[in-house]
């Protein structure tokens, strides 16, 4: 499957294929963001990226990586959600399950097991 992007929940959303590049460092998230720039006409306002397309860096908070791809998608007026199945990462760190926790209350960024679920949290006009 490639990149598409789908209507859910009234939003526009990338929606990213499982087998794309990895996302290892905020550059790689730019050019992410950069694809949707050749998408003429098309008005994106979230990004799902699978779970499986992000290093294995990119949860684990001290590195730092997760919150600085965060703050280029908000100063590109972008949302992120991961896609996915996080629960041995959440299991095996408190901040990050905090995290997760407190994002997915937020606008910004959202963590959900499948895009269904995904479409479920963008009904709630509290969080959109």
């Amino acid at each position: 499957m490639d990149d598409e992007i789908r209507m859910l929940a009234g939003r526009s959303v990338l929606v990213c294929a499982e087998d794309g590049p990895a996302i290892a460092g905020e550059a790689d998230a730019l050019d992410l963001m950069g694809r949707l720039w050749g998408l003429e006409g098309q008005e994106v306002e979230w990004i799902a990226v699978p779970v499986g397309r992000l290093s294995d860096a990119f949860l684990d908070l001290k590195t730092g990586l997760l919150g600085a791809v965060v703050q280029k998608f908000v100063n590109y007026r972008l949302r992120l959600a991961v896609v996915g199945d996080v629960t041995a990462q959440v299991a095996a760190s408190k901040a990050l399950r905090d995290y997760v926790h407190e994002a997915n209350l937020g606008a910004h960024v959202r963590f959900a097991p499948d895009l269904a679920e995904l479409e479920l949290s963008l009904t709630d006009k509290r969080r959109s």
